[in-house]
């Protein structure tokens, strides 16, 4: 989704949804590596069913890494990926099936976005070198020494897009690690493996859920089938929540922030390329060994477990006395949908977003805001007027706000009385603390925003009518969004100066603003049909860079009924050519690339040089609105048609679209049959022979097949000669035309025991809490007497020490509690606990940044976890 601090957000709202992975490390025995045996129960003491990858977030940080040296080659690049895959399925150990999803074509809604991304990670590489050239002048003119300067090829990200031989190879490279998995590792001789590369339309993330809801509406499909996916986006949240299945699990990268990276120029830490001073490199080891290294750790990895999550929701959603009946999973729904406001891939944010709080009693809806991802337009409509009721005061108060300070920090940068009681606490990081101090603000906001749905299941009575007694505490989402100061949103006329500044029409053209709001309209509905149901047009996008006012959302009941049926995807040659700049037209076959530069193309205009980016209130250029024309698909298909004939029988066959490809071994029930299928026709799966999945089976063009030599596609790793895998075509059930799946529970699934403290839970009747720490509810936890928390202060003291020994050896950095690293603040905090242990937990010690809206504090780090760090 479009917050980056919507995942910080919730985990913090929300903490007992994270549960740190447990994770078994391969050993080495007389230099022979032994590896994992995944075959064995799981650590974190859950099985998982499925494992889903949404292959875009791993091979993005394995082929241009920010905390490590990258890759040499496209070789490195690939084994990097393989290794990628291997940690996270040694992780989860998947019994049933894995599903690796690449990025195929994406709808249009999508492809600006991606457009606009590729415009501007070319835009900043150009800066980048001028930048390094301007500040490698300067160093050298005032005497410094900089390394001499490498002449390498920079890899360009733009590559990982469908089209290009780069994903084409990927697709190669990971048919051929499958079968290799396949045939030597036990810990896969029973799953089935899909591999979605990028010939098959539509995003990573969506052709998983695709896969998901058309299985789960087959009458053999499990109900309780464990589910854990794989991706870093915060929509993952949502789309999760969106199957409605009741074990669903997301894995993903632990966010460590201030991870350092080398100046592009020396390549020491500590510095930008633009405070580069070329000071002599320090001498790294004793004999300075670790010269060519950059400090890195391995990435540890994270649970977010929707089944609570979910618990929490529903302790915030359910409300009683309404006048309809009350659904969980309907409520669900509609706070996914009203996430969409907070920010989304497809459209721009509102200028103002939601209330904080209100007043006066208030009454219910008539019913949810949407139905199995249908939307209810004319009860959006009733909440879009009440913010826009409220939309002059919006403003007003964010001005009023920034007056003072969003967030008030803690330790010595907080205000204290007079006097010495409560002296401040120190502060171990200061950076640390700013950075806090900002996210802090943004998320409070963020928070609010989230409130939404409470307050639009609320604030509407049964009649229709609205309550329009409403407070004046109302906020914008982040700090100076969208157009609030170039427009002065706060002051008479924000709305005709804000059409005229942003769109360039009088805000008295009440046609255009219909035109605009219709396209919203359109968009919200696209969005959730999108996560519900699955692709409702592949065409539909929003014209404008910038979103309607609430206030705008006017008599929208009828401007919506449905779209255009049978849409087709582009070709990835096509998409390349609509989200491509001219500076990656190296990616595109000779005569498509001169569509891009040369004066007489056609459709020149579709690829500026230089373009305008507007902070619209931001502080950040990568936070702006990028005001890049928008590709016109009809002027753009009528160019290619003149080049299509150009190309070479390998580039029609990466131009085509393909489809899934189903791979097991030879232990596998479904083996015998898909054998078979080679000397006759296609079938459908035998529902009893794969957990109950199913779908229509068709012959690979280039298949793998048993006892046949799968040659190895990386120079470095050694060809299959005892093959035991087999690949086939598959296809996921289809559904007739107008089929709705259902956004509700399955017969016979079962809700996961509860985690949170029930609600009714009584102090004083003979039993402790003691918070859930993993998957097992019935894990036994370590007991500390006295004794053993006097032991642990002993240790905190003999830590304490160490690291001002450490620190007063360091010259540059003299400070107490502090190394030129930050590896002494990361330690000695620690160790920094709450001496007043709950009496409630038994043991494990809490983390003491708790969220106040929660009663259910998470365990952060035990006696023994601590010592292992050390």
């Amino acid at each position: 989704m479009g917050v980056p601090a919507f995942f910080r957000w919730l985990s913090r709202k929300y903490p007992s949804i994270i549960v740190h992975c447990v994770e078994e490390k391969g050993k080495e025995c007389n230099g022979v590596r032994i590896p994992v045996d995944t075959t064995k129960p799981n650590p974190n003491e859950v099985e998982f069913d499925n494992l889903y990858l949404d292959m875009n977030g791993i091979i993005h940080p394995c082929t241009h890494p920010e905390d490590k040296p990258a890759p040499k080659n496209e070789d490195e690049m690939m084994v990097a990926i393989f290794e990628y895959i291997d940690r996270l399925f040694n992780i989860v150990r998947p019994r049933r099936v894995l599903y690796m999803a690449i990025d195929g074509v994406a709808p249009r809604a999508k492809m600006n976005q991606q457009r606009s991304r590729r415009f501007r990670a070319s835009k900043e590489g150009v800066e980048l070198v001028e930048e390094k050239s301007r500040v490698r002048e300067e160093v050298i003119q005032k005497g410094g020494y900089l390394p001499p300067e490498e002449i390498k090829e920079r890899f360009d990200s733009n590559c990982i897009t469908p089209g290009t031989e780069f994903m084409d190879n990927l697709a190669h490279c990971l048919r051929y690690y499958v079968a290799e998995r396949l045939t030597n590792d036990p810990g896969w001789k029973n799953i089935v493996v899909f591999l979605s590369d990028a010939s098959v339309p539509g995003e990573g993330e969506h052709k998983i859920m695709d896969f998901i809801r058309r299985q789960r509406a087959q009458p053999n499909h499990d109900p309780n089938t464990h589910h854990c996916l794989c991706g870093a986006d915060a929509d993952l949240i949502m789309l999760g929540l969106a199957t409605h299945e009741p074990n669903f699990t997301i894995i993903r990268e632990e966010f460590k922030p201030n991870k350092p990276r080398p100046c592009g120029l020396c390549g020491q830490t500590g510095h930008e390329i633009k405070d580069c001073q070329g000071m002599p490199r320090e001498k790294q080891g004793q004999h300075d060994e670790f010269a060519n290294t950059m400090p890195s750790a391995e990435q540890e990895f994270i649970f977010i477990r929707l089944c609570v999550l979910r618990e929490y929701l529903a302790r915030e959603l359910t409300m009683a006395s309404l006048p309809f009946p009350f659904d969980f999973e309907r409520s669900v729904d509609d706070w996914v949908f009203m996430c969409f406001f907070v920010g989304n891939d497809f459209l721009p944010h509102l200028p103002s977003l939601e209330i904080r709080d209100y007043q006066s009693e208030t009454r219910c809806l008539n019913g949810y805001l949407t139905q199995n991802g249908y939307v209810n337009l004319e009860r959006v409509e009733m909440i879009m007027q009440a913010v826009g009721v409220a939309e002059d005061n919006i403003f007003k108060k964010r001005k009023e706000d920034e007056q003072g300070p969003a967030y008030l920090t803690t330790g010595q940068f907080a205000p204290h009385a007079l006097g010495r009681r409560d002296r401040p606490e120190a502060v171990q990081n200061a950076r640390h603390q700013a950075c806090d101090m900002r996210m802090q603000s943004n998320m409070v906001k963020l928070g609010v925003s989230i409130r939404l749905v409470l307050f639009c299941v609320k604030s509407l009575s049964t009649d229709g009518q609205f309550v329009k007694t409403l407070t004046d505490s109302c906020v914008m989402l982040s700090e100076c969004d969208h157009p609030f100061v170039s427009c002065r949103l706060w002051e008479e006329g924000w709305k005709q100066r804000y059409y005229k500044n942003k769109f360039d029409v009088d805000a008295t053209d009440e046609d255009f603003r219909r035109k605009v709001v219709q396209s919203y309209v359109e968009g919200l509905c696209w969005v959730l049909r999108y996560y519900y149901q699955g692709c409702a047009s592949w065409k539909w996008y929003f014209p404008f860079h910038y979103a309607p006012f609430a206030s705008d959302f006017k008599d929208i009941k009828d401007m919506f009924s449905d779209f255009e049926k049978d849409t087709k995807p582009f070709k990835p040659l096509e998409q390349l050519m609509g989200v491509f700049p001219a500076a990656s037209g190296n990616f595109l076959p000779p005569t498509w690339r001169n569509l891009m530069s040369s004066p007489d193309s056609s459709i020149i205009d579709f690829y500026p040089d230089d373009f305008a980016i507007d902070l619209n209130g931001k502080k950040y250029a990568w936070q702006g609105v990028a005001l890049l024309p928008f590709v016109d698909e009809r002027r753009l298909r009528a160019a290619l048609a003149d080049v299509y004939p150009d190309l070479t029988p390998e580039e029609k066959r990466r131009n085509s679209l393909g489809s899934d490809v189903l791979f097991l071994g030879k232990s596998h029930p479904l083996f015998d049959f898909i054998h078979e299928l080679y000397r006759t026709e296609s079938n459908e799966i035998p529902a009893e022979l794969c957990h109950g999945i199913q779908g229509r089976l068709n012959l690979d063009d280039d298949p793998i097949l048993p006892d046949n030599t799968v040659r190895s596609p990386v120079p470095m790793l050694r060809d299959i000669s005892q093959n035991t895998a087999i690949g086939v075509k598959f296809k996921d059930p289809q559904y007739p035309d107008g089929f709705v799946f259902k956004a509700v529970l399955l017969p016979g699934a079962k809700i996961p025991s509860k985690v949170l403290k029930p609600e009714d839970w009584v102090r004083g009747n003979g039993q402790s809490w003691r918070p859930q720490l993993g998957f097992n509810p019935n894990r036994q936890q370590a007991h500390l007497d006295q004794s053993g928390f006097r032991a642990l202060g002993y240790v905190h003291i003999y830590i304490f020490n160490i690291i001002n020994v450490k620190t007063s050896k360091k010259k540059k950095n003299p400070e107490i509690g502090r190394c030129e690293d930050n590896s002494c603040t990361v330690l000695h905090s620690l160790f920094i606990y709450d001496e007043n242990l709950s009496q409630d937990n038994g043991g494990p010690l809490h983390s003491k940044d708790t969220s106040p809206q929660t009663t259910d504090p998470l365990p952060n780090w035990s006696f023994w976890g601590m010592l292992r760090l050390v």
